[in-house]
């Protein structure tokens, strides 16, 4: 029986996912927040978004204006849950990724999405290096754990399932640094992990790529920012991301994703109305 069974595997439809066809939005996940689409009136001056946001995402500038850090954003949804107006949603947008920490800069005037200046932000001579390496073959990774709660890491782990498909794309999680292309971190760096993570980097060899792992490894979250080896070259928020999203985002890395944060939600925004 288990030999039929296994026979039929070789003619079942797979199940690994199209990172070609997969949607960046999620119906039932809460993503990140953003202004409900129709503002009848200018939001109150209670200011309860912005001061009990747990890693202040959000500022309330008067009683029209917005200004989001995604980079910051836990999508926990505790702005939605507690605005008194309903001025805000869950969004299901899912790709909180970027090369550059400017991207997650975003600002809403009476729910509207402020035109974006059109940023030519060129990548990094780093970035380019390291993508040329690895854009065919792949990446190969050592993860460290810079004093986060391990969500990220276990979404690392799924990211390897048949589902995922981590290794599909070339991309390996491996056991020393000597043999990693990349670092990727989770955690806001504590203390007793700044020289760990610093001396894992300064073991391997060029080109190699620093990635920040989750909302905490981007920006903090609830704890201050520790020192990192450089700027990462690139920023996945989230708390923590889906493995899906890890692994689109280190397909960007790869240059195999064409896709920029700000110009996606905008679309995004754009396509509901």
């Amino acid at each position: 029986m288990s030999f039929l069974f296994e026979f039929r595997k070789f003619f079942s439809k797979k199940n690994t996912l199209n990172f070609d066809k997969v949607s960046n939005v999620h119906p039932t996940n809460r993503g990140i927040p953003v202004p409900t689409k129709n503002w009848e009136k200018e939001c109150g001056a209670c200011n309860i978004c912005e001061t009990n946001c747990p890693t202040q995402t959000i500022q309330k500038k008067g009683n029209d204006l917005l200004d989001f850090d995604y980079g910051k954003c836990l999508q926990c949804g505790i702005c939605v849950n507690i605005c008194p107006d309903g001025k805000l949603r869950n969004s299901g947008f899912l790709y909180t990724f970027t090369l550059h920490r400017e991207d997650f800069y975003i600002s809403y005037q009476n729910g509207k999405l402020l035109p974006i200046p059109r940023q030519n932000r060129s990548l990094t001579e780093n970035q380019i290096r390291f993508r040329t390496l690895s854009k065919k073959r792949g990446f190969l990774y050592r993860e460290v754990a810079a004093g986060g709660n391990n969500t990220v890491e276990s979404e690392l782990n799924a990211s390897f399932n048949s589902v995922f498909d981590s290794e599909s794309e070339g991309i390996r999680c491996v056991a020393s640094p000597k043999h990693a292309d990349a670092i990727v971190y989770s955690g806001p760096i504590s203390a007793n992990m700044e020289a760990p993570l610093q001396t894992t980097w300064d073991v391997m060899s060029e080109p190699k790529a620093l990635i920040a792992c989750g909302t905490e490894a981007v920006s903090g979250g609830l704890f201050p920012l520790g020192k990192r080896p450089k700027e990462p070259d690139l920023f996945i928020s989230g708390d923590p991301p889906r493995p899906d999203v890890i692994l689109q985002a280190f397909r960007l890395l790869l240059g195999r994703f064409s896709f920029q944060f700000q110009e996606a939600l905008q679309k995004f925004l754009e396509s509901e109305t």
